[in-house]
C-alpha cells in the first residue's frame, strides 16, 4: 500500500534505521527463546508457581538494574549500558544451553541474572529510542519499531516450535537457545555501527527525582500509568502461552498462533504510524482498553481454546496502540522537565520502576489466588486488570499547544 510522501521532518536518520535493525535482531532471538522459555520452565515442573516466582524475581531486579544501567549510560554512554545488556542476554541464554533439564534448580539465579540482564538492555535501547527520534517523527519511529520488532517475531516462534515439535523430548527447546545465543551475538557486532556520543553532563540525578515528582504532576501521573499498564502487562507476559499450551498441547500450535498473533500487530503498527496523531492520545487509550476489556470479560465464561483465542486476537490488535500512545507521551514530557532533556535517562529509569511495581503486583496476585491451573480467579484477576486500564484515560493528557506541535 502506497500512501502519501513522508514529510522530511518525520523521515528516519541513519543511526534510527540501525537502531531498528539491531533492535529487530535481538526480537528474532528473544521470540524464538522468550516466548518458549515459560512453557520450558513448565514442562520441567508443570508448577505455575515456579513460573509466577521466576517472573516475580525478574521484574523486582530489572529497576535496580535500570538504575545501574542509567548511571553507567550517564558516566560513559547509552550505548555501553545498551551493549552490556546485548552480552549479557546471550550469556544468559548460553548458560540455559549448559544448564538444560538442571535449569528449575536454579531459576533463581536465573531469574536474577535476566532481570538484570533485561534492565541493561531495556535501559540502553530506551534511551537510544529517545536520542534518535524528534517530537516531529517519535510516533513514526515508535510505530515503525512495533512493525519491525514485531515481523521480526514473525518467523521465530514458527520456527521454534517446528524445531521443539520435531525434537525427542526437550531437545529442541535447547538448538532454539543455542539459535537465540547467535542472534544476540550479531546484534551486539552490529550495535558498533551506532556511536557513542561524548557529554559533559554526566551527573546522576536520581536521587532527585523525588523533587521533580513534587513539582511536575503531570509527569507523576504518567508514572502512576505506567504502574497501571505493569498491572496488566505483567500477567499478559508470560500466562497467554501457557493457557495456549495447555489448549492445544503442541509446542508448534503455539509459535504458529504467535505468528498470526504478531501478524496483527505488525499490521496494526503499520496503520499507527501512517494515521495515528499526537493529539488523540486519551482516544486511543480509551478504545484500546475498551477492545482488551471485551476480550478479557469472555475469559470469565471459561478458559477455553475458543475463548483465549479470541482475547488473544483483540489483545493483539488493541496493545499496541496502547503501548505506542503511552510511550510516545511520555517521551514528549520528559521534554518538558527541568535541565532540557538532560534527566532523559533518570526519566526512564523512574518509568521502568513504576512499570515493574505494578507487573509484580498482579503476578503475585496471580501466583496466590490462581495457581491452580482451574481457579476461577484467574480469569478474574486477568479481567481486573483489563479493566483498571481505564485509568489511563484520567491520568494522561495532552495540552493542546503541544499536541499542535507548539
Amino acid at each position: 500500500m502506497k500512501g502519501p510522501a513522508i514529510p522530511p521532518e518525520r523521515r528516519l536518520g541513519k543511526d534510527a534505521v540501525t537502531a531498528l535493525f539491531i533492535h529487530s535482531c535481538f526480537q528474532f532471538g528473544a521470540s524464538m527463546s522468550g516466548l518458549f522459555l515459560n512453557l520450558y520452565l513448565w514442562r520441567l515442573t508443570e508448577d505455575l508457581v515456579i513460573n509466577a516466582v521466576y517472573n516475580i524475581i525478574l521484574y523486582a531486579v530489572t529497576p535496580l538494574a535500570f538504575a545501574a544501567g542509567g548511571w553507567l549510560a550517564k558516566k560513559k554512554d547509552r550505548m555501553m549500558t545498551y551493549r552490556i545488556g546485548i552480552v549479557m542476554i546471550a550469556a544468559f541464554y548460553l548458560m540455559v544451553i549448559v544448564a538444560q533439564e538442571r535449569v528449575p534448580d536454579f531459576y533463581i539465579l536465573f531469574a536474577l541474572f535476566n532481570g538484570v540482564a533485561a534492565g541493561f538492555y531495556w535501559t540502553g535501547y530506551l534511551v537510544l529510542q529517545y536520542d534518535v527520534s524528534t517530537d516531529a517523527n517519535r510516533i513514526r519511529f515508535l510505530a515503525i519499531n512495533m512493525v519491525t520488532f514485531n515481523s521480526a517475531g514473525l518467523l521465530g516462534p514458527a520456527l521454534a516450535g517446528f524445531i521443539i515439535q520435531r525434537n525427542d523430548g526437550l531437545q529442541g527447546y535447547i538448538i532454539i537457545f543455542t539459535l537465540a545465543f547467535i542472534m544476540f551475538v550479531i546484534a551486539a557486532v552490529i550495535s558498533f555501527r551506532i556511536p557513542m556520543v561524548e557529554t559533559h553532563h554526566k551527573a546522576y540525578y536520581l536521587k532527585l527525582m523525588g523533587e521533580v515528582m513534587q513539582r511536575n504532576r503531570r509527569w507523576v501521573k504518567a508514572l502512576y500509568g505506567f504502574l497501571v499498564l505493569g498491572l496488566f502487562q505483567g500477567i499478559m507476559l508470560f500466562l497467554p502461552n501457557i493457557l495456549l499450551f495447555q489448549a492445544v498441547n503442541r509446542e508448534d500450535w503455539v509459535g504458529y498462533l504467535g505468528v498470526f498473533f504478531s501478524g496483527l500487530t505488525v499490521a496494526t503498527g503499520y496503520v499507527i504510524s501512517r494515521k495515528a496523531q499526537k493529539e488523540n492520545v486519551r482516544q486511543y487509550v480509551f478504545m484500546s482498553t475498551t477492545g482488551t476489556v471485551i476480550g478479557a470479560s469472555l475469559l470469565l465464561f471459561g478458559v477455553e481454546l475458543w475463548s483465549v483465542l479470541v482475547f488473544m486476537i483483540i489483545f493483539s490488535i488493541c496493545n499496541p496502540l496502547a503501548i505506542n500512545t503511552l510511550t510516545s507521551y511520555y517521551y514528549r514530557l520528559i521534554g518538558t522537565l527541568p535541565l532540557k532533556g538532560q534527566l532523559r535517562i533518570e526519566s526512564v529509569v523512574m518509568r521502568e520502576l513504576f512499570l515493574n511495581i505494578g507487573r509484580v503486583i498482579s503476578i503475585t496476585l496471580l501466583a496466590v489466588f490462581g495457581s491452580d491451573e482451574g481457579s476461577v480467579w484467574m480469569p478474574v484477576i486477568l479481567f481486573t486488570a483489563a479493566v483498571m486500564q481505564y485509568a489511563l484515560v484520567m491520568l494522561i493528557y495532552e495540552k493542546p499547544a503541544e499536541a499542535a506541535g507548539k
